[in-house]
């Protein structure tokens, strides 16, 4: 996946919202807002090319009020699909929070 291609089908509103990821955000309190800005000031730090059913990858940026977020965001090459949005946790990444921890 590439970052600018998300970008796009981010700012041409083909979005889809995962149940799952709004669920989520509403529990954490981030705002489409902060997944917005996530997006757009993000870098891609995991590549899923075989998930199903769209390929995803892992993204890296700042929300709204600069704190760090990571999305979960697959594409059918039309629609940019939100899986899911969190603060990384120390427990499961590296100190730079982009690098996941060895199990």
């Amino acid at each position: 996946m590439n970052i600018e291609t998300i970008k796009s089908l981010f700012q041409s509103d083909n979005v889809k919202w995962s149940t799952h990821c709004v669920e989520r955000m509403h529990e954490r309190d981030i705002s489409s807002n902060d997944v917005e800005s996530c997006i757009m000031t993000g870098e891609i730090i995991e590549d899923y090319p075989d998930d199903f059913p769209h390929p995803s990858c892992l993204i890296f940026g700042k929300s709204a009020s600069d704190n760090i977020l990571h999305v979960v965001a697959g594409s059918d090459g039309e629609n940019l699909y939100i899986i899911t949005v969190y603060h990384p946790s120390k427990d499961k990444f590296e100190s730079d929070l982009k690098t996941r921890k060895e199990s």
